[in-house]
């Protein structure tokens, strides 16, 4: 079974929204309320970039091209940390992949979810 699994992705239209969720049920709640959690984008021909990040203490940091259009949020009952992508641009478009670091340094990554932007 998956450490991370990502849902939510797909295609919206620019100025559009979408939710992107990252479940990680094999995490014990302990894990996952001290984990850092995040999401991660890459784009054709680009490297991994950071979109957002959120921090056991519900800390946040988002990247220079996000902030203020997207919001990362946790449910640590349900394992579960949310994007919410607003007033989406083509630039959004990119496969985003959720990331744990938990208190030990161990680190996870889901598979990816893509996000299409059109004009």
């Amino acid at each position: 079974q998956e450490q991370l699994v990502e849902s939510g992705g797909g295609l919206a239209q620019a100025g559009g929204s979408l939710r992107l969720s990252c479940k990680a049920p094999r995490f014990i709640l302990s894990t996952f309320s001290g984990a850092t959690m995040g999401w991660y984008r890459q784009a054709p021909d680009k490297e991994r970039a950071l979109v957002a990040t959120i921090s056991g203490g519900r800390t946040t940091e988002y990247g220079d091209s996000v902030k203020g259009r997207f919001t990362i949020s946790k449910d640590n009952a349900k394992r579960t940390v949310y994007l919410q992508m607003n007033n989406l641009e083509p630039d959004d478009t990119a496969v985003y992949y959720c990331s744990a670091v938990t208190a030990s340094g161990a680190r996870y990554w889901g598979h990816g979810t893509q996000v299409t932007v059109s004009s």
